[in-house]
């Protein structure tokens, strides 16, 4: 009998398990490393055992600590949730012989639908259409474009795509050790990579008594890096092209489980096209992020189910149907426009209004720090109902009017993405984000960032208790903002008529240090306006029922101590060095990748920003870096000279 669970995880999935276990009326148990000393999920536990350390290598992913974390909290069931240790079938093997319940499917499972090659193997017997392995040695222009992919783990790290032989060799290495890294095994191997694909994935849920559910199905299609950013159920690939398309898709799942004599909580998935045809990718032995599509739109508790299969319970009763429709978007701390980058910060406001069909599960509150160490989800926000459009539609207007200040996210994008006419027609593909390239996608779907540099202008003026009408004219007060690249500046006065704006046509109503309500041709809106950071690095964010933009004030008189060198690369975020490709005095190509970092278990690159000279390389190969670090500096190459004739 389970009375006690331990959730050898943290964030929103943790506290998303301890959710059900409350309900249930079962003890929950956290397990925290230092940087989650204050998180949501530590409070929330009945319970907590610290893991000393930081980084996941010296907590989440330390078997013999979490094991001895529940029993020295008297725990007596240990589930994984998704990521660290879930597919780890040595923990699960550990966790059974130190007499607790293994909240989750046989390690026997875990081993054989943990190795891509061998899964894949497995599949091809039972009859499951799936991907030729292709050997790297014997790939020719031919086999082009291919997909690099990590043996072990998900989650799109270890993966790369290639599209020209000559880009394979370091493809292959980058992969293997982005794999080493966040799984602990360089294995890569390479298949055919289907351009403009649907990723179709199969809910399972089976028993120790020979039942397997199949509940209904996901589109994941949506992603960037390989990793899913927006997730539905049920697909509209399936819905456009009917026949028996998704009795093919559940069955393959069914046959998926059944070859490996699967229990508990599984996801098959899948690559499709538009002539109905799929292929399997790989068995995800553990709860998935999106699961909670599959349970809005079935009303069944995966959790809850969960629980009843580890505790030996048999599925009673007829495989749950699906009904309505549900669509996640998965709010990242992470720049969009600038390559997908991590952010960090502390979330000085993070605020997702309630509304009817709506549902959040999130790792972070307000004041929540968003560190390196760890994936950059911050949250999931899960749109449900009846009609498709109705619900995508209203997911997008609850990101807008969220409220999220101090690090930079995803929102926008996922707002974007929501509203495209592909996405909402149901034909977006894995394709969509290089057609759509997110700078250009956001275009146009925000407020007008000059005037939410005015309203932030007008705030800040209340806030200093300058404003006001005068009698007699003044001259014209000027402040500037950044707003990404553009520098934006504002110049306005109050007269006898009111509030004058050099260069637009707008009527101020009324105006506080923190909300602002303007009317602008005609139309009235009312704008909050927050502020976090302090000396030469004060940032405003102006909340409109448009959405938010955020503005960094730009000092009068900048601290000349701030001031970057000509040609200097700066860190972008917090993260460790793991390779140099240069070396001081040798010249560098635009576009170039002169540094690489690991941080949040990816590698970023930093690039030259042009032909010159490697004047500077003051990092080296496993030095930690804060965001602004200086890693190299370049200097523009010398023009040609081209002696008179």
């Amino acid at each position: 009998m389970i009375t006690s669970v331990l959730v050898a995880n943290r964030g929103e999935i943790a506290r998303r398990i301890f959710a059900t276990c409350g309900r249930r009326g079962l003890a929950t148990v956290a397990v925290f490393s230092d940087a989650d000393a204050d998180a949501p999920h530590v409070r929330e536990a009945d319970s907590a055992v610290r893991l000393p350390g930081l980084s996941a290598a010296d907590t989440y992913l330390r078997a013999d600590l979490i094991i001895d974390a529940a029993l020295k909290a008297g725990a007596d069931a240990v589930h994984p949730g998704y990521g660290f240790l879930s597919e780890n079938a040595a923990f699960a093997r550990a966790v059974r012989d130190a007499g607790l319940t293994w909240i989750g499917p046989t390690p026997e499972a875990i081993e054989v639908m943990g190795s891509k090659i061998e899964s894949k193997r497995r599949m091809a017997v039972a009859g499951v259409p799936v991907l030729d392995r292709l050997d790297v040695a014997t790939i020719t222009a031919g086999d082009l474009p291919v997909l690099v992919k990590a043996s072990a783990g998900g989650g799109g790290r270890g993966m790369r795509i290639v599209r020209a032989l000559g880009d394979l060799p370091e493809a292959v290495a980058s992969a293997a050790r982005e794999a080493a890294g966040a799984f602990g095994d360089p294995t890569v191997f390479c298949e055919r990579y289907l351009e403009n694909g649907h990723h179709v994935e199969v809910q399972i849920m089976a028993d120790e008594h020979g039942t397997i559910w199949a509940l209904g199905e996901r589109e994941c299609s949506l992603q960037r890096r390989h990793q899913k950013v927006i997730e539905e159920a049920p697909s509209p690939l399936v819905e456009r092209i009917g026949g028996d398309l998704r009795a093919r898709l559940l069955k393959a799942g069914r046959d998926a489980a059944a070859a490996v004599g699967y229990r508990g909580a599984g996801t098959v998935e899948f690559l499709a096209d538009e002539s109905g045809d799929f292929w399997f990718l790989e068995m995800n032995t553990r709860l998935q992020v999106e699961h909670p599509v599959t349970e809005c739109v079935t009303g069944v508790d995966l959790v809850g189910l969960q629980l009843d299969v580890a505790a030996g319970r048999r599925l009673s009763g007829p495989e749950p149907a699906v009904n309505g429709y549900a669509v996640e978007a998965r709010l990242y701390a992470e720049d969009p426009a600038a390559d997908w980058r991590p952010q960090t910060g502390t979330l000085v406001t993070f605020d997702i209004p309630a509304a009817d069909g709506i549902r959040l599960d999130s790792g972070v509150t307000s004041g929540s720090v968003v560190s390196t160490h760890y994936d950059a989800m911050l949250a999931k926000v899960i749109s449900h109902g009846d009609d498709r459009e109705t619900v995508a539609r209203r997911l997008a207007a609850t990101l807008r009017r969220a409220r999220i200040h101090g690090v930079t996210t995803n929102r926008d994008l996922l707002v974007a993405s929501l509203l495209h006419p592909a996405f909402l027609d149901g034909t977006a593909s894995t394709g969509f984000y290089t057609d759509n390239p997110p700078a250009g996608l956001v275009r146009g779907h925000g407020p007008d960032p000059r005037v939410a540099a005015l309203v932030a202008a007008l705030a800040d003026a209340a806030t200093n208790k300058r404003s006001g009408f005068r009698n007699i004219p003044v001259g014209y007060r000027s402040r500037s903002f950044r707003h990404g690249d553009d520098e934006l500046e504002v110049r306005y006065r109050f007269g006898r008529d009111g509030l004058e704006v050099d260069g637009m046509a707008v009527s101020l109503i009324s105006a506080g240090a923190g909300r602002v309500v303007l009317d602008v041709d005609g139309v009235q809106r009312a704008w909050s306006v927050g502020r976090f950071g302090d000396g030469d690095d004060v940032w405003l964010v102006v909340d409109g029922p448009q959405g938010s933009v955020a503005l960094r004030r730009v000092p009068r008189f900048p601290d000349p101590a701030t001031q970057i060198p000509s040609g200097a690369l700066v860190a972008p975020m917090p993260g460790t060095v793991v390779r140099v490709g240069a070396q001081e005095g040798e010249p560098v190509a635009a576009g170039q990748p002169l540094v690489w970092l690991e941080a949040m278990k990816m590698e970023h690159a930093v690039h030259a920003p042009a032909d010159g000279l490697l004047t500077s390389l003051p990092v080296v190969v496993g030095q930690q870096v804060t965001q602004g670090t200086p890693l190299a500096v370049v200097a523009p190459a010398e023009p040609s000279v081209v002696a008179p004739a």
